[in-house]
């Protein structure tokens, strides 16, 4: 089984200084049909105006990754924790038993595009953390990078859920393959460019969920074309 969900489906606001599109139910959007697929909660494309954000806020026994991909995004925690996330730069914070947390677009002429996805944890009460990891584009160009497992090697964040997130920025007509195991499901999310996946195009902000074993081929449609793909443990 297969099924797209295209960019203009997903839900969306304009609130002046942010521009939002949910992939899944989330704040004001509520759809009964898009709560989440498997472990993945959230998917949220964000494009911040500058000189904005957003203020303090608190989360609760969520894992959250945010992935920068034009402009830098000011963190501020209420762990200590001080940063700036740039493109190819991701971070986690397990929210756990609480945590509170801002981001703000410090920049005075350029936005800020970014996007957040939650994923909910295998346990709740975990205890709050915050991580970050820095790629180089020949991590990325023309192959898979990790960003997140539930068993990392070097380099990779740390996800409390059966989960492997991995990225790649693809050159014009490359292809890159990667498998869907038994017992396990993927969510194909285009950040940006176009690929072609089983006969679907897939243009920036469109995805695939993907419950067919065996190995999928990507055909990249566009230069800089890049990809998120996540591997997910069904649910029981």
């Amino acid at each position: 089984m297969r099924w797209v969900r295209r960019s203009n489906q997903r839900g969306y606001f304009d609130h002046g200084w942010l521009k939002t599109w949910h992939t899944f139910s989330f704040g004001q959007y509520y759809d009964p049909n898009f709560m989440g697929f498997e472990s993945i909660r959230v998917i949220n494309e964000d494009f911040v105006s500058p000189e904005n954000g957003f203020g303090e806020h608190g989360h609760q026994d969520m894992e959250i990754l945010t992935w920068v991909l034009e402009g830098r995004l000011s963190h501020a925690d209420s762990l200590g924790n001080r940063d700036t996330i740039v493109p190819l730069q991701a971070q986690i914070m397990s929210a756990g038993t609480g945590i509170r947390h801002s981001e703000f677009n410090a920049s005075p002429k350029e936005g800020v595009h970014l996007l957040q996805i939650w994923i909910t944890p295998d346990r709740q009460g975990l205890r709050p953390r915050y991580d970050q990891i820095q790629l180089l584009p020949i991590q990325v160009t023309n192959r898979w990078a990790g960003l997140a497992s539930c068993d990392p090697v070097e380099g990779v964040l740390r996800i409390f859920q059966d989960i492997d997130i991995v990225v790649t920025r693809m050159d014009r007509d490359r292809t890159a393959e990667i498998s869907v195991r038994p017992g396990r499901s993927a969510w194909v999310q285009v950040a940006r460019g176009e690929i072609l996946i089983a006969g679907e195009r897939l243009t920036a902000g469109d995805a695939m969920a993907i419950k067919v074993t065996g190995v999928q081929s990507i055909q990249s449609l566009e230069a800089g074309s890049e990809v998120l793909w996540f591997d997910v443990g069904n649910k029981p």
